[in-house]
This record gives structure tokens, C-alpha cells and sequence, in this order.
């Protein structure tokens, strides 16, 4: 059969696999995840295509591992151009139409290395969101009290141990009781956070394309694991050019264009939120210093220049775009950072 295109539906339990060749659907059949891989190992080099969702990393480096050419293409895709009803058939005919139209772009898979960074970035920011709210959680109450907490790590603990002890405050024995699990819970939850921090450092280490991020400025620990994950291994073949990178990541200008005007606004809100928020913030703090002393490098010079033309915020991410366009080249080209010096 000449120009076969394997179309895969994912679920946990069944999977429906849709084969196209000679210009018309061959078979459109449900298979168990243990038939799915006998399939693959005895089908001959295939363009299997994927819909992008749970476990599809997995199969992608199953299906390239055994010598086909993988992809994985985006659920609203295939949502946009599947026809009738819902069902898994027509969901794997769709995967198949979806990849089939022009100029279509697929989403890049994951290295198991990236899924397991990504997996850990998850665990800790998990951590971080239920500290957060469990310290809010128990400022607010003890507010309704009329009973000041402080906010810093160690005067929050201090103020809410204080609480527990003061005998004239009228709480009740079973308040103080769920007041001191909560606390515990809270130092459980601090505790967790450092030791998925001392795991991300020992992981980081192992790494080298993190190793040469890391010498950027306003790159730290975190940015260069989800700058990683972004753009390390098979990420970087859907990117031209570190322009598209930035777009990708949301930060450049958004373009509306009509009768051939063109005026760019404010950058995406959208697309990747958590990366774009820490590359901002790395990036403020370099500005931060760059300001109070001399430039030392050309991009520094740079970065005064445009502080004083736009001020802090607009030099921010202008500087986080440079800064992922850099690194992309970076990991593209095997090398590592130099900056100019004046």
C-alpha cells in the first residue's frame, strides 16, 4: 500500500486505530494497548499520527523507537475538521484529515527526560499553590478574630504558634486542635517543597543543555528546566527561528492586521503562561541591577538604552524575547553563552 497513514485515537483501556492508504480508509478498528504494540513492532516503517493528549508521548517514543515516523497533532485540529458525530471511528478518521491539510503544524513530543522534568516542575508547583492557600486559608481566619499574622515564612509560624499558646483569646480546644493540624500541615508542605528543590538541583546537574541556559542572564534554576523542556531534543525541529520560539511562549506583540494596516499590541496572554511569567520575572531582575551601575556588556547597554526609552517593564520583556531567541540558538547550535563585552 503506497502513502500509508496510521490515525490513532487514544483512551486508556482501548484504542481505535484508523489505517488510510491508496486514497481511501483501509480499516477503522478498536485494539487493546497490548495489541496497539504488537501492531506497531510488526507494521513496517508507517506515518503513525497521534492525537496529542494522555499517554501520547508515550506511544509517540514507542512508534519512533520501532522506526516510524510519529507525530502528534493538536485535539482542536481534529476537533475543527471531524464530521458527524462523536465517536472514536470518526475521532481516528479526523486525526488522519487533520494532518493531512496544508501548512498544518504538529505538536512536538517529549523525551521521557522532559516528561520526568515536567512531572517534577508539576509535584512542586502543586506544593507551592497549597502552601499558598493554606497560609491565606488561616491568615483570613485568624483575621476574623481580631488576631494578627504575620506573612513572612517565619513569622507566620510564630504568630499562629503564639495563637495556640495565648489562653485569653477564647478559642475553643477543638479549634486549637484543627489550628495546630493545619500548621503541622503547612511545615509538611514547606518541607516537601525543599526536598523537590534539592531533587530538581541533583536532576539539573545531570544536565548539561540546562548547565549552558543557566549562564544566560535571568536565567535561573527553574527557568532552565522549563526552558528545557520547551525547547530541548525533538522540540526544536517545529521552530524555524528563535522569533517563532518567542511567539510560541507569548512574547512578542500581538498583530491585527485588516485592510493592510497592520498594528501590533500588547503580548498573548495565552500560550504558555508559567514560563513567560518566570522568564519576565527573571528578566525584571536583571534590569533591576543593570540600572543602579555601568554596562559592562553590549546587551547591557542595550537594556539602559531602552529603560530610559520605555521604561523597566517594556525593557523586562523585550529582554526575556532576546533572552529565549538566545537560548534557542544555543541548544540548536551546540554552543555556549559569550556575552559581548564593551
Amino acid at each position: 500500500m503506497k502513502n500509508l497513514i496510521i490515525g490513532v485515537d487514544l483512551a486508556a483501556k482501548v484504542i481505535q486505530v484508523c489505517v488510510y492508504a491508496d486514497k481511501k480508509v483501509q480499516s477503522n478498528r478498536e485494539m487493546t494497548p497490548k495489541q496497539f504494540s504488537a501492531y506497531l513492532s510488526n507494521l513496517s516503517p508507517s506515518l503513525v499520527v497521534f492525537e496529542a493528549c494522555a499517554s501520547s508521548n508515550y506511544w509517540n517514543q514507542i512508534a519512533t523507537s520501532l522506526g516510524h515516523t510519529s507525530k502528534l497533532i493538536s485535539s482542536r485540529l481534529v476537533k475543527a475538521v471531524r464530521q458527524n458525530q462523536k465517536t472514536d471511528k470518526n475521532d481516528a478518521l479526523a486525526i488522519i484529515q487533520a494532518s493531512q491539510l496544508p501548512e498544518v503544524t504538529f505538536v512536538s513530543g517529549k523525551t521521557n527526560s522532559q516528561q520526568q522534568a515536567q512531572s517534577m516542575l508539576k509535584l512542586r508547583e502543586q506544593a507551592v499553590k497549597q502552601r499558598t492557600a493554606l497560609k491565606n486559608q488561616l491568615i483570613g481566619l485568624m483575621r476574623e478574630f481580631n488576631l494578627p499574622v504575620s506573612r513572612s515564612h517565619q513569622g507566620f509560624t510564630q504568630s499562629i504558634e503564639m495563637i495556640l499558646e495565648d489562653a485569653d483569646n477564647e478559642l475553643t480546644a477543638d479549634f486549637r486542635h484543627m489550628l495546630k493540624v493545619s500548621l503541622d500541615l503547612y511545615l509538611v508542605l514547606c518541607e516537601a517543597i525543599d526536598t523537590y528543590d534539592h531533587s530538581l538541583e541533583q536532576w539539573i546537574r545531570s544536565i548539561q543543555e540546562c548547565q549552558k541556559l543557566m549562564k544566560i542572564e535571568g536565567i535561573g534554576k527553574l527557568n532552565a528546566v522549563h526552558l528545557y523542556i520547551a525547547l530541548a531534543s525533538g522540540e526544536l525541529g517545529q521552530f524555524k527561528k528563535g522569533k517563532d520560539v518567542s511567539a510560541c511562549i507569548g512574547l512578542t506583540p500581538l498583530q491585527h492586521s485588516s485592510g493592510g494596516k497592520a498594528k501590533l499590541g500588547h503580548i498573548d496572554k495565552r500560550k504558555n503562561s508559567t514560563l513567560r511569567s518566570l522568564l519576565i520575572t527573571g528578566a525584571m531582575s536583571v534590569v533591576q541591577q543593570v540600572v543602579k551601575r555601568d554596562a559592562k556588556t553590549k546587551k547591557e547597554q542595550w537594556l539602559q538604552a531602552l529603560v530610559v526609552r520605555r521604561g523597566k517593564k517594556c525593557a523586562a520583556v523585550a529582554l526575556a524575547n532576546k533572552t529565549v531567541r538566545t537560548a534557542f540558538a544555543m541548544l540548536k547550535s551546540d554552543t555556549e553563552y559569550r556575552a559581548s563585552m564593551l
